[in-house]
């Protein structure tokens, strides 16, 4: 061969074209051959895509996706193992049901997997993505994340608001009481008023209801924001398609976010008249920081300036996050201290330890109140908010359990799988509220440990799981401390829910409250 390859290179050189061209022909042909040993051993090496379901030629899984989603992506885990892919559509899935492997995403290779790719009902309601949720990760989302934990949900912040949220919880007290004569409630629509009233109080320094019915509007339009949020949507999964809009979310959603951003802009503009005709001596709340930020006058001179549609979405993060998620997870709570006699008495005596019957409950006994705390863990583990939390998208390819998951991959983490898991969880489908008083320490809100992950995990755990446990806890504590409340005769509790972006359940929560303090004038 190299005796051979001297002639061709001279005849190259002294000009002999055919010479020169069989050696420019083999040498591409020599190339082209150790790329192709290259490929297929680089190819060899690479682990293979978690194992799936096949699906249909071009639209994938998408057509087999039913009504319960958290419930199907759980039985799939049965057959195909903790970590599968499956198709939607033209883009590829990975759901992730245990442990070992959240903890590789949320902890071990946390900035790699913590990109998103929303889906157009949540770019639309988020303003294009600008809020905290749903942004990619990168300086953007840092500062968007700092505003929202240091000025929004900071501690300092949430002490100056507790005059705000007692009152608001007070006055929620106060009506229940008027209309406790044998009459049945919506406890739902009565957590999601009393939440709502709070939050308002706390964003914005008052109730925005300006009319008798806003509330009631107001939880229609966040429910039916969340359902479109979490539908499977063609559009998302096929991108050519989203022109064509073929379930209207598109249309739904902005429809939905007109009606979201005529609340945000009137208490926006009202404020703004108000800074005005006080010469800027007004209240410093949530809505007055981000203002502040939005003309450039924060207190580090302007670096954290946000746009008026961050400042809009960040509100809409606030408000939807802090009213409609708050309510059900109550709403939940109560279904389940109802279905359970004995847990509801547990929780009656515990408060009448720390509280008595001569007292109301303030935000200082709730640490003391750990029996409470106990139940509703157990709601978030039988009910997650959020059964597959915001997925994520890894923003470079990289292995994870063995297999290779592709840059983009949409990443379900299956919380809902993980808290029924029996391997993990002795009686997974029994409400047992004790379970989390054996170990008081060893499951916390803020997913470190990844066997109890209602809120998340990692850099992007949600930043308002701490004012948020400390409204349920609060406002249930209150409610259950004020009254005895019971099914209406001859009603039968059911647990059935709805998927959604939010677990919520199938029918309203309907129970007779009945004044259980010995003084009435704590009413």
């Amino acid at each position: 061969m190299l005796y051979s390859f001297r002639p061709w290179c001279t005849a190259a050189v002294k000009g002999d074209s055919i010479s020169a061209n069989y050696f420019i022909v083999t040498a591409i042909l020599l190339v082209l051959s150790t790329g192709l040993l290259l490929s297929h051993f680089l190819r060899r090496k690479q682990a293979p895509l978690p194992p799936g379901p096949t699906g249909l030629p071009l639209v994938g899984y998408l057509p087999f996706l039913g009504p319960h989603l958290h419930r199907e992506f759980t039985a799939l885990a049965a057959t195909y193992g903790p970590i599968y892919s499956l198709r939607l559509g033209t883009k590829l899935c990975a759901v992730v049901s245990s442990p070992s492997l959240a903890k590789e995403i949320v902890r071990d290779m946390d900035a790699v997997f913590s990109d998103r790719d929303p889906p157009i009902s949540a770019l639309v309601l988020m303003y294009g993505g600008h809020d905290v949720a749903f942004s990619n990760y990168g300086p953007v989302w840092k500062k968007l994340r700092k505003v929202f934990v240091r000025e929004m949900y900071g501690v300092a912040s949430r002490e100056e608001c507790y005059g705000l949220r007692k009152q608001q919880v007070r006055n929620s007290v106060k009506e229940v009481y008027k209309r406790s004569s044998g009459a049945a409630l919506d406890f739902g629509e009565t957590a999601f008023k009393t939440t709502a009233n709070a939050i308002l109080s706390m964003l914005w320094g008052g109730v925005a209801g300006n009319h008798e019915g806003f509330y009631g509007e107001l939880r229609e339009l966040e429910s039916e924001m969340l359902m479109l949020m979490g539908a499977p949507n063609v559009s998302d999964f096929i991108p050519a398609l989203a022109r064509f809009d073929l379930q209207g979310i598109e249309k739904k959603s902005k429809r939905l976010l007109s009606k979201f951003d005529e609340i945000l802009s009137s208490a926006i503009e009202e404020r703004l008249r108000a800074v005005e005709k006080s010469g800027g001596t007004v209240r410093k709340d949530f809505l007055q920081v981000l203002l502040d930020l939005n003309r450039g006058g924060g207190s580090d001179g302007g670096e954290t300036y946000i746009s008026t549609n961050q400042v809009k979405a960040l509100l809409m993060d606030f408000m939807v996050g802090g009213t409609d998620t708050t309510s059900t997870m109550m709403e939940w709570t109560m279904a389940q201290l109802v279905k359970y006699p004995d847990a509801m008495a547990k929780v009656y005596q515990e408060l009448n330890e720390v509280v008595g019957q001569n007292e109301i409950v303030e935000e200082s006994h709730l640490p003391k109140l750990n029996y409470l705390e106990a139940v509703i863990k157990e709601t978030l583990r039988l009910h997650p908010a959020l059964p597959f939390l915001v997925p994520r998208c890894p923003s470079q390819t990289c292995e994870l359990g063995g297999y290779t998951i592709p840059k983009g991959t949409i990443v379900y983490l299956n919380a809902y799988a993980i808290h029924t898991d029996p391997q993990l969880w002795e009686d997974p489908l029994e409400f047992k509220p004790d379970r989390f008083l054996e170990d008081d320490t060893k499951f916390d809100f803020q997913g470190n440990n990844f066997q109890f992950l209602p809120f998340g995990s990692g850099r992007r755990v949600c930043p308002a799981q701490r004012l948020a446990v400390n409204t349920i806890k609060y406002e249930l504590a209150t409610l259950l401390h004020s009254f005895d409340w019971k099914l209406p005769p001859e009603t039968e509790l059911e647990l059935s829910d709805k998927f959604g972006f939010v677990i919520k359940k199938m029918n309203p929560l309907v129970l007779v409250p009945t004044p259980r303090l010995s003084n009435l004038e704590l009413y």
